[in-house]
């Protein structure tokens, strides 16, 4: 069996949260790359017409919608425009998710010190948008039944990771369990969920400032056996098999991409 016929997406339509940088961008574009059309989706319009101009330039079919996932009205929408711009919805990936803060390892932060209007935003963004997406892709693919949900989880959602916040490892927490109940119920309908549980990735989040503080990649680098962070490229491959057909009995799993953290 050929690979391109393996992970073949073309003609197909997938939407992606968070998409203007990142790895919902990797996202997008490893999806638009093999012939998918992609709605980008991103609150930053900026980043997010930069984004939709490089991925057009390279010939992908591609449309951005400026949109914040924590309306949810807005964000139903959203799905329900990009199934209508691409005349079918085959892959959707919840991505979009910010920053708890840092956790209190770093000593800038105690459990005493969780800001609650910020710990409301981050279940906002990092929870509800999630369960939002997944049940706004799952009312266009279960009548078709066939369909691919991603979420963007973390290794800091599968144990405690005293570099993160409160409010980010209790959301990736919470949305790794929803992959698994939404997989069962899905399942019948050849709908398969699965979540993408990142290690620390070379991203945007949190305004990338994490990422400019020299002592802070060290601290995250040290805890990964490989010794490095990842670029936001290596989340390709598996982001296109789980979008993908390839992914036709991988249903219910929370996969880690974390240079051997975990393991």
């Amino acid at each position: 069996m050929l690979a391109e016929r393996v992970f073949d997406v073309r003609g197909h339509g997938a939407f992606v949260t968070g998409a203007a940088s990142g790895l919902g961008l990797a996202m997008a574009e490893v999806m638009a790359a093999n012939g998918a059309g992609v709605t980008l989706a991103d609150v930053d319009a900026t980043g997010l017409a930069a984004a939709v101009d490089r991925l057009r330039a390279a010939g992908h079919a591609v449309e951005g919608r400026v949109l914040d996932v924590r309306d949810s009205v807005e964000l139903r929408a959203a799905v329900d425009g990009c199934a209508a711009r691409w005349g079918r919805l085959d892959a959707a990936f919840a991505n979009a998710d910010i920053s708890a803060g840092p956790g209190f390892a770093t000593g800038q932060t105690r459990l005493e010190d969780t800001d609650m209007a910020a710990w409301d935003d981050v279940l906002k963004i990092n929870l509800t948008s999630v369960f939002v997406t997944v049940q706004a892709a799952a009312a266009h693919m279960r009548p078709r039944n066939t369909g691919r949900i991603v979420v963007t989880a973390s290794i800091a959602g599968l144990r405690a990771e005293p570099l993160v916040g409160y409010a980010y490892v209790a959301t990736k927490a919470a949305i790794a369990n929803v992959v698994r109940q939404a997989a069962r119920e899905l399942a019948p309908h050849g709908i398969s969920v699965n979540a993408i549980a990142p290690g620390p990735f070379m991203t945007n989040i949190a305004g990338g400032r994490l990422w400019r503080e020299p002592e802070m990649v060290k601290r995250f680098a040290d805890t990964i056996p490989m010794g490095r962070l990842a670029g936001t490229d290596e989340i390709k491959g598996l982001a296109l098999l789980l979008g993908s057909p390839a992914a036709s009995y991988i249903t219910g799993a929370v996969i880690p991409i974390d240079g051997g953290t975990t393991a």
